[in-house]
């Protein structure tokens, strides 16, 4: 309470009350979190957490932490501790990480055993849109760098319930909408288990879980990150059990706190096995993560490991063999024909005569689903004809729907591709110069693999 000039008491302002019970609302909810963790949040812990600071996470984690009086946050190593929920008993059957395996997985995906994932990669999880709406299909995807992970993930979620659930000649639009929690989550296990047996060469997969205590310590060549040494590994040689077994464990995945995409990459890549990615890359690429803009991203090593079952570095078909000063250096391209595609396109690539020529094995899948890669960020263009990649004539006037993996994006967008009418090439004649810079980057996308396509946003505002 304040006190006017006359000495009287006075109450404080109404956003002033909102905003201490806010506070207090907030601290409660996270002083309930602690405590069912065993924790408790102390001036001690919070200093110490400042002082034992990762120095290679991101400079936005640094300033959460460095605010946590000034704002009332918790530290995030803290915050994106493992809750009991996801923590799975150390007798369950599976097999404990060692610290050999721990470091091979860590040169693998960062080319070292110090650096760790940051804040934004530590709090990231396969979050689906509001069950029983026409966008319960979709995920919800971070603008981090685990984008890439999760919208190649939605394109294999959108081939379950278009073209696996009830079959090929079933598929309809209205396959994806409407679906309920539990068909979210059936979905979600299916693209899993997809991924990570195609993966594992048809033949075996593995899952990662956490278990309560490290099976190891830090050492000197290697950095503890307090879950990655709490790995359990489940193998699994038949793909119907391993979906039940995801099914299962589900909420590991898909829920907050749990280190979904992080435990989902660890499973990809046991189930590829660590002695096959590195015979997979090429000398182009050495490990799946580079750092850029602030922040770990995909390489394409790692989208074409989610798509093809194999890690290799480049996009075109097939391997080529580059002669260099008498030596033969060998880059990995894609060996086979894909589930989900995939279409690239840049503008700055473009301006510099250096944009990836993606061939037909991506280009052309079997199923008409593309992962896109649009001025770095990745969505998902798709199709509910499979005639359309098989016969010609379908090609002429077809639709496409896309979804860029934001909130702000409402509904899914339709597209027309019109290939026959030839507007767009004469529209570009016109001013040949400058179409790359008249037209939006997603049409531009199309035209990859459609050259030539006019296309009708049937009123929606044009993404990119």
């Amino acid at each position: 309470m304040d006190k006017n000039q006359k000495g009287e008491l006075t109450s404080p302002p109404t956003m002033e009350l909102e905003e201490i019970t806010s506070k207090i609302n907030d601290l409660d909810k996270w002083r309930s979190i602690f405590s069912s963790q065993g924790l408790e949040v102390s001036t001690e812990m919070i200093q110490k957490s400042q002082e034992n600071q990762n120095p290679d996470e991101e400079s936005e984690e640094r300033s959460d932490t460095l605010n946590i009086k000034k704002h009332g946050y918790f530290p995030s190593n803290i915050l994106y501790s493992i809750p009991k929920e996801f923590i799975v008993a150390a007798d369950l059957g599976g097999q404990p990480i060692s610290i050999e395996m721990a470091m091979e997985l860590r040169k693998i995906i960062f080319g070292n055993t110090l650096y760790t994932f940051n804040y934004e990669w530590k709090k990231s999880f396969f979050k689906f849109r509001e069950p029983f709406t026409d966008m319960a299909y979709t995920l919800e995807a971070d603008k981090s760098g685990t984008r890439a992970i999760q919208m190649a993930v939605q394109g294999h979620i959108i081939k379950y319930l278009l073209f696996t659930k009830n079959g090929d000649e079933h598929s309809s639009l209205q396959n994806l909408y409407e679906h309920s929690q539990k068909q979210q989550e059936k979905a979600l296990a299916a693209a899993l288990a997809d991924i990570l047996w195609t993966a594992g060469a048809g033949k075996k997969a593995t899952i990662c879980l956490f278990t309560n205590d490290p099976y190891f310590t830090q050492g000197t060549d290697y950095k503890a990150d307090n879950f990655t040494e709490r790995l359990q590994l489940f193998e699994f040689v038949n793909k119907e059990i391993l979906e039940k077994f995801i099914c299962a464990h589900i909420h590991c995945f898909k829920n907050e706190g749990c280190h979904g995409v992080i435990l989902f990459l660890y499973s990809l890549l046991f189930s590829r096995t660590l002695a096959r990615l590195q015979d997979d890359l090429d000398f182009t690429t050495q490990h799946l993560l580079q750092f850029s803009l602030g922040n770990f991203s995909a390489r394409q090593a790692l989208i074409n490991l989610m798509l093809t079952g194999r890690a290799s570095p480049q996009v075109f078909n097939g391997d080529q063999v580059l002669e260099e000063n008498t030596d033969l250096q060998v880059q990995h391209g894609v060996l086979v024909r894909t589930d989900v595609g995939f279409l690239h396109w840049s503008r700055e690539e473009m301006q510099q005569d250096r944009l990836p020529q993606v061939g037909s094995m991506l280009k052309t899948p079997k199923f008409p689903i593309w992962l896109c890669n649009v001025n770095g960020t990745y969505s998902v263009l798709f199709g509910i004809n499979t005639s359309l990649l098989c016969n010609w004539k379908m090609e002429h006037f077809f639709d496409l729907y896309f979804y860029n993996g934001q909130l702000s994006q409402s509904k899914t967008v339709n597209l027309t591709i019109d290939t026959h009418s030839h507007h767009w090439e004469e529209r570009s004649k016109a001013d040949e110069g400058d179409m790359e810079k008249r037209f939006p980057s997603v049409e531009m996308t199309v035209r990859t693999k459609w050259e030539g396509a006019a296309i009708n946003w049937h009123g929606a505002v044009p993404f990119y």
